[in-house]
């Protein structure tokens, strides 16, 4: 069964921190590019950040780059959001998705308040 699941959100005051991971099951998770995506409430979903398949380049939106990264662990088949410095803009449901195979997560709760 083709999976993603994602874990690590909460609830955060505005200047913190968070991990996000990314479990993947049922593909060769280390042959795809892989992506996190967002949405906050009545807004579109967006892309925030996306690896390639060996992890050795990497996409951040604007609105994240200095304060988050993404990384992956082939070896145990799971993609990473490191999130710093977090704002309450960052408060959204986040997504992971394997685009090649159009599988999506079921999405972590991030929220940033104080």
């Amino acid at each position: 069964q083709l999976q993603l699941v994602e874990s690590g959100g909460g609830l955060v005051q505005p200047g913190g921190s968070l991990r996000l991971s990314c479990a993947a099951s049922g593909f060769t998770f280390s042959s795809y590019t892989m992506r996190w995506y967002r949405q906050a409430p009545g807004k579109e979903r967006e892309l925030v950040a996306a690896i390639t398949s060996a992890g050795n380049n990497t996409y951040h939106a604007d609105s994240v780059k200095g304060r988050f990264t993404v990384s992956r662990d082939n070896a145990k088949n799971t993609m990473y959001l490191q999130m710093n410095n977090l704002e309450p803009e960052d408060t959204a449901v986040y997504y992971c998705h394997a685009p090649t195979r159009d599988i999506w997560g079921q999405g972590t709760q991030v929220t940033v308040s104080s």
